[in-house]
């Protein structure tokens, strides 16, 4: 534990803190919601993009067929369905009957494109679990547990905890807590037929589907301001995003010169060279982001395949944290998707790469968009990106976040 975030701790009455302290989630939506507000900015420019059909990320514009065809999973490559609905069956006998209307949306219902990983609470969709009993939240991280790998399980939760842990440390219980984030079910839970979940608010958002046994785990946010609990009852969990800065920065070390410049997009985190709107006022460096579904991201820097073994051997590291998440079978599953098309993929980076330094980089491939960046303050006083503010994205490309692609074949199968 570094504690090196409570040096940018605003005063308690500073007006970033005191101007929201004591509004609950709903009072603090339409607090966000204000016009010419920071807030208020994303939440117009964010606004109408979920309602667009949905096509998926793209390198050039173009959607790619053939890359997610639908068959049952290979024998040890199966997700943990019949945990998972049985989990999904707890949760909703827990519930009465409008909490399991509200819950509940149609297997390729567009409320899947709501999620956001911001504090402030832009769309309630499903339920949110701050209001809900104890009960009720338990059986919720119940389902998130039996999906996930345990490693998977324990980094979602660790991120709600860091964020009721900043909660407490900047005196806003109400806006920051361990439960103040939105869970959602698609379809009925059933052992072949497409269904899944999300959870989502403040730096972590995790979309689940699975059909055939198959499993997307995308799009998924997680993020920490600060990355470490230094006190109370968690302390001691530390940077969660480890493994993934340190194989960033192997990367670049693993380079030669020469690569290693053409790796670099830009050198400076907000750099002048960068066209206008290359640096988002929420979202920073990251293009693949909430509300981003449909964004054309082109291939930036050098190609995976020509690097050295070494460096080869740390972008897969790279995947293999980001695809952590993923239990045993479908993890296999999807690593090995991403190693077909590893002649395909690319590696970029803004920013330094020596130790301690910031950075932002980007493994794309047809099948798997992962990123990393570091940002500035948002309930902590900097105006510069810091080492202990991390955000992560994880993408399907083509057309298969939310098991988009996989859930059109099985309704086209089966006539529904």
């Amino acid at each position: 534990m570094s504690g090196e975030f409570r040096r940018y701790l605003f005063p308690h009455d500073h007006p970033r803190l005191a101007g929201v302290r004591g509004l609950d989630a709903y009072a603090y939506r339409e607090h966000a919601r204000t016009p010419g507000t920071f807030t208020g900015g994303l939440v117009e420019g964010w606004t109408p993009l979920y309602l667009a059909d949905f096509r998926g990320v793209t390198e050039d514009g173009v959607l790619r067929e053939g890359l997610y065809p639908l068959t049952p999973a290979e024998p040890g490559e199966e997700a943990p369905v019949a945990a998972m609905v049985a989990a999904a069956a707890d949760l909703l006998a827990a519930l009465d009957d409008d909490g399991r209307a509200r819950i509940s949306s149609p297997v390729d219902a567009v409320e899947w494109q709501t999620w956001a990983n911001p504090e402030f609470m832009q769309f309630d969709t499903g339920l949110r679990l701050e209001f809900q009993p104890a009960q009720v939240r338990a059986k919720a991280l119940a389902l998130v547990r039996a999906s996930l790998s345990p490693e998977g399980a324990d980094l979602v939760h660790a991120m709600m905890l860091i964020n009721g842990f900043l909660g407490e440390v900047v005196d806003l219980p109400t806006v920051l807590g361990e439960w103040s984030y939105n869970i959602a079910l698609y379809g009925d839970p059933d052992l072949r037929a497409p269904w899944g979940w999300q959870l989502f608010g403040h730096h972590a958002a995790v979309n689940c589907l699975v059909v055939e046994g198959r499993m997307s785990l995308s799009p998924v946010f997680l993020g920490a301001e600060p990355d470490e609990i230094d006190e109370g009852p968690h302390a001691g969990t530390a940077s969660p995003f480890g493994e993934r800065i340190a194989a960033g920065l192997a990367v670049m070390a693993a380079l030669p010169p020469e690569q290693r410049a053409a790796a670099t997009t830009y050198r400076e985190m907000v750099d002048p060279a960068m066209p206008p709107g290359r640096v988002h006022p929420g979202d920073e460096r990251h293009l693949a982001g909430a509300f981003q579904d449909n964004r054309v991201i082109p291939l930036e820097g050098v190609p995976v395949a020509g690097m050295p073994p070494e460096a080869q051997h740390e972008v897969l590291r790279i995947v293999e944290q980001f695809v952590g998440l993923l239990p045993e079978g479908p993890r296999r599953a999807r690593l090995r998707e991403v190693a077909e098309h590893l002649d395909e993929t690319w590696f970029s980076w803004i920013g330094g790469h020596s130790p301690g330094d910031v950075f932002y980089y980007r493994v794309q491939s047809p099948v798997l968009i992962a990123e990393l960046d570091h940002h500035c303050g948002v309930f902590l006083d900097y105006s510069t990106p810091q080492p202990f503010h991390v955000h992560t994205v994880l993408r399907t490309p083509h057309g298969n976040d939310y098991g988009r692609a996989w859930v059109r074949q099985w309704q086209a199968a089966h006539g529904s």
